[in-house]
């Protein structure tokens, strides 16, 4: 239990980073918003855009890999709160589109870089957890 928050400080610093260096600054694909050829058919809102490329969502990476992590540490005491983290995930990840700042393909990536970042994340909690002879868990 004690190794969850810094796993945590972890998982949001992989996700994000990764979803920027690995991705973003290689693939340099350019956000609806800043794309010239389509530019001025996107409605931005408060004339915000972002950075320049787009490729994969931060938002959405970050936040399924947040979702997935809490929901699969507690699933075994409350069932209910992976499909709904997930919910919620997938709730802020398309307003990432809503707002013409990403792609849908850009928020499906990023929801799928941040689902396997959190599954390598528990399981290297659980081979720590095997290491240290305790079981992973909240309670």
């Amino acid at each position: 239990m004690l190794y969850i928050i810094p796993a945590i400080v972890a998982l949001i610093f992989l996700s994000d980073k990764i979803s920027v260096y690995f991705f973003k600054e290689v693939f340099m694909r350019l956000r609806p918003c800043h794309n010239p050829e389509i530019a001025n058919l996107v409605h931005i809102v408060n004339d915000h855009c972002g950075g320049q490329f787009g490729f994969v969502s931060s938002h959405a990476t970050n936040t399924f890999a947040l979702a997935v992590f809490v929901g699969l540490l507690v699933k075994q005491k409350i069932k209910w709160l992976l499909p709904m983290l997930v919910t919620w995930a997938a709730i802020v990840s398309y307003s990432r589109i809503y707002l013409g700042v990403h792609y849908p393909g850009d928020v499906i990536c990023g929801a799928l870089l941040g689902t396997i970042i959190a599954k390598m994340v528990v399981m290297m909690l659980n081979l720590l957890n095997k290491k240290l002879d305790n079981k992973i868990g909240l309670w």
